[in-house]
């Protein structure tokens, strides 16, 4: 049988036409249509171009593809095109490749670790703060990308070799992730077109730049407390290390997972606060009496649950657009029976989105977080770092650093939408990330 006729008896989404599918109502509006999809069923089929995809939009659905039936998965198409691209880290890697390179990588995210990243976090964000004056417009995208690619440079190389990693990372990074979803889902003939040329050409010198840092960390043979040095002293239970390919492909994973979700997460965080002044003024008290006028520490961020409230409602709101896998071995989902081969697909954006998950989904309340309400929601309903073994290794450095720049920028400065301005887009990247955030910046009056 066909992989699409064992497919049949999953229910087609609507708006499909012949010969494209539903690949045109995706590309008018991917996130509309990643919402919708819950309301015609907890698995649906999609047809994008002439190969056909489930999509599991339920809760109970995608927790079957994460952890319930794990084991029965890969790695599925998107992450096949960007391979060639970002390489075979953590994110791309399968099978036992994967389980040993995550437990290697695992200590790098370790409590020990962990302080060291947060002392120059607190540093970034501070040099942050000094650099605005009263009154500056900013947008906040803009201004938190380069903060948390310049924060994470700072943190995965050594100062010695990393100057011009840090500068090829702060021009091409963007460039790359602008375009990363749309190059994925596209089809491969069309990989020559012209429209991807600056995609190619970042892509090209930030793995050549990468491969110099590696090389120059490795032969300056110093035990450094950078992410870089840490990767090329790692060994496991046999004494084997990384190889230099390894390496880059991990370092290239952690620049894409380290930048744009926290940046993201960051800029829409000002945003929201900046037309919430109520709920600023509580995380004002709540950082002035965890942390006072000296710079953040690592074990500050365990006493500000209101600033991670607002961390998880924003990540909530803004989450990952598109996550996909492949089958490996027929497996069962949401009661429909899946044949080796297929491509499934689910949006943690959408899934966080559903109004029967979420009460009224698109308002901003943080209050959801509060330890009461929380205890009542399924595990299943909160998964914005992925669940399993898939799950992001880097979730508590991303969530420390968030938590630190805002317990550093809030006390000093107050920042309001650009009146006049209108409200953000959200944008479809691998987060729904804002296409301008413009604001204007007020120094705050001391006491």
């Amino acid at each position: 049988m066909s992989l699409e006729a064992s497919l049949e008896a999953v229910p087609r989404a609507k708006g499909g036409l012949p010969g494209i599918g539903h690949a045109l109502r995706l590309l008018r509006d991917p996130l509309g249509m990643l919402r919708s999809l819950h309301t015609e069923g907890p698995l649906v089929r999609l047809d994008i171009g002439t190969m056909p995809t489930v999509v599991a939009t339920s809760p109970e659905a995608v927790n079957d593809v994460m952890t319930r039936h794990a084991r029965s998965f890969r790695k599925g198409r998107m992450f096949d095109r960007v391979r060639p691209l970002v390489g075979n880290g953590l994110a791309n890697s399968d099978g036992p490749q994967h389980l040993r390179n995550r437990r290697l990588i695992q200590p790098l995210f370790y409590k020990e670790r962990l302080e060291g990243y947060a002392t120059v976090m607190s540093e970034r964000a501070g040099a942050l703060a000094d650099s605005w004056s009263d009154g500056q417009e900013i947008d906040a995208i803009e201004v938190m990308g380069t903060h948390c690619i310049e924060t994470l440079a700072a943190t995965l190389f050594s100062a010695e070799v990393g100057g011009g990693a840090v500068e090829s990372v702060r021009e091409d990074l963007p460039v790359i992730q602008k375009a990363m979803l749309r190059r994925a889902l596209a089809p491969k003939a069309f990989d020559g077109l012209p429209v991807w040329r600056a995609f190619d050409r970042s892509a090209s010198r930030m793995r050549s730049v990468i491969h110099d840092v590696i090389t120059a960390t490795r032969a300056a043979r110093t035990e450094g407390t950078d992410l870089l040095s840490l990767l090329l002293a790692a060994r496991d239970e046999t004494g084997a290390g990384l190889t230099d390919e390894e390496i880059h492909d991990e370092l290239t994973t952690m620049l894409f997972a380290g930048t744009e979700t926290t940046a993201s997460t960051l800029a829409w965080a000002l945003y929201h606060l900046g037309r919430r002044p109520d709920v600023e003024r509580e995380l004002l008290a709540e950082i002035e009496t965890a942390v006072g006028d000296r710079p953040v520490r690592f074990a500050d961020v365990a006493r500000l649950p209101a600033v991670t409230r607002v961390l998880d409602e924003v990540i909530r709101l803004h989450g990952v657009v598109i996550v996909m896998r492949r089958t490996t071995e027929p497996v069962t989902i949401a009661g429909y029976p899946i044949p080796a081969g297929t491509e499934v697909l689910f949006s943690l954006y959408a899934l966080h989105r559903n109004p029967d998950l979420y009460p009224e989904p698109d308002r901003f309340d943080p209050d959801r977080w509060l330890p009461e309400r929380v205890a009542t929601r399924p595990r299943e309903h909160v998964v914005p770092f992925g669940a399993g073994n898939r799950k992001c290794i880097g979730d508590k450095y991303a969530w420390m650093e968030a938590a630190i720049t805002l317990a550093t920028l809030l006390p000093r400065w107050q920042l309001r939408p650009v009146p006049g301005s209108k409200p953000p887009r959200e944008a479809t990247s691998s987060m729904a990330h804002p296409t301008r955030v413009p604001m204007v910046v007020r120094r705050r009056e001391a006491g």
